[in-house]
C-alpha cells in the first residue's frame, strides 16, 4: 500500500512539475549586463521610465520644477503623426501612463518617476476650447497635492520634452502616451505610419496579444496597443531565460503576462515543453513568452507599426506567431 502511494504521489508531482515548468527551470540569472543595447537608427538611449534614474534637472520648461508649474488654458494641437494631442498653455505635450488607473483615478508615478515625468496640478487649469470640461478632474497625490486627470486619467508633463509641440515621451517604454482630449491615448500612427488612418483607434480595441501584417516582414506579433513584439536571440528557451537585464530593460520592456483567451492569432498551446509560458524573472518582472522565448517591445518604436528594432544588434528580431525570429 505504501509503494502504491508513493508512485501515486510521485506520479501527480512529476505532473505539476511537467505544467509549471514547460520551459524548463526558470533558476534566477545573477549580475547585470547592458546586452543588445546597440542603439537603434533613431539614437534611442536612455527613456527615464518609472523607476529610472534621474534627468538633469532645469532641462526647459518641463525639467525639475515643472512640478509646480500649473497647466493653465489646455489647448487641443495638431500632431502629424498622433493626430489631436493636449497641451498646457506653454504648448507643451500633456502624456497619461498605462499603470495609473482612471476609475478610480490613481497615479502610480512617484519618486524619481515623478521626477521624469512631473505631476500637472489640478489648479488653475481650464479645459481647451472644444474640450468635455466635464473630463476635467483631479486626483490626491500621495503628498497630498492635487494632480489633473482628464477622464480620470492622471496627466504628466515629460523632462525631456524642452520647447512646445515635442512629444519625445510618446511610447516610452510602452507604457507612457499623448493624451487625446477624450483623455485616450493619442496613439494614432495615422496614415504616415504606415497602419491605416484610423490606427490609433483600433490600438485600442486590440488583444493583449495579436498579430499585423507587416509589408517588409511579413505576419509579426504586436501588443495591445498594436506596438511590435520582439525576441532576443541571446536569451535561452530551454532552460527558459532572459538574459536583458538591467539598462537593457529600459531600451526593450518585458511584455507582461497576458491570459490566452484574450489573444488573437498567436500559437499559444502548450505541448510538450514547449507552449505560452510566463517567466518569473529574478528581478521579480513577469514576462510572457511563446514557444518559450521571452517576449519585448521596443522603446524605439513611437508608434504602433513601426519596427525600429528589427535587427537592432544583430540579436534583436520581430516575432512570428510560433515564436521563431523574422530574419528578414
Amino acid at each position: 500500500m505504501k509503494t502504491s502511494w508513493r508512485s501515486a504521489s510521485l506520479v501527480a508531482a512529476a505532473a505539476a512539475l511537467a505544467l509549471t515548468t514547460a520551459c524548463g527551470s526558470d533558476t534566477p540569472q545573477t549580475g547585470s549586463q547592458n546586452v543588445g543595447a546597440a542603439p537603434a537608427a533613431n539614437g534611442v538611449g536612455n527613456d527615464y521610465g518609472a523607476g529610472t534614474s534621474t534627468p538633469t534637472a532645469g532641462a526647459g520648461q518641463a525639467g525639475a520644477g515643472a512640478q509646480a508649474q500649473t497647466a493653465g488654458q489646455l489647448a487641443v494641437k495638431k500632431n502629424k503623426a498622433l493626430g489631436e494631442v493636449v497641451t498646457d498653455s506653454a504648448g507643451m505635450t500633456l502624456y497619461r501612463f498605462d499603470k495609473d488607473t482612471a476609475s478610480p483615478p490613481k497615479t502610480n508615478c512617484e519618486g524619481d518617476c515623478a521626477t521624469a515625468w512631473p505631476p500637472v496640478p489640478a489648479s488653475d487649469a481650464t479645459a481647451a476650447a472644444g474640450m468635455d470640461k466635464t473630463l476635467l478632474g483631479e486626483v490626491t497625490r500621495a503628498d497630498g497635492t492635487k494632480q489633473l486627470t482628464l477622464d480620470g486619467w492622471p496627466l504628466y508633463r515629460y523632462a525631456k520634452d524642452t520647447k512646445a509641440g515635442d512629444t519625445k515621451g510618446q511610447g516610452v517604454q510602452g507604457t507612457w502616451y499623448a493624451s487625446a482630449p477624450d483623455g485616450k491615448k493619442a496613439a494614432a500612427g495615422a496614415a504616415e505610419a504606415g497602419v491605416g488612418e484610423d490606427a490609433g483607434a483600433e490600438a485600442a480595441d486590440l488583444p493583449g496579444l495579436s498579430t499585423r501584417q507587416d509589408p517588409e516582414l511579413g505576419e509579426v506579433v504586436v501588443d495591445k496597443n498594436g506596438y511590435t513584439v520582439y525576441r532576443f536571440e541571446k536569451d535561452v528557451p530551454w532552460p527558459m531565460k532572459s538574459n536583458c537585464v538591467g539598462e537593457c530593460l529600459e531600451k526593450w520592456p518585458v511584455v507582461e503576462p497576458v491570459d490566452a483567451a484574450d489573444t488573437k492569432g498567436i500559437e499559444n498551446k502548450v505541448e510538450g515543453r514547449r507552449g505560452y509560458v510566463v517567466l518569473n524573472r529574478p528581478d521579480g518582472l513577469k514576462q510572457q513568452s511563446i514557444d518559450c522565448w521571452p517576449m519585448y517591445t521596443f522603446a524605439g518604436d513611437k508608434k504602433p507599426g513601426d519596427t525600429n528594432g528589427q535587427g537592432v544588434g544583430g540579436t534583436w528580431y520581430a516575432m512570428a506567431p510560433d515564436g521563431s525570429a523574422i530574419k528578414k
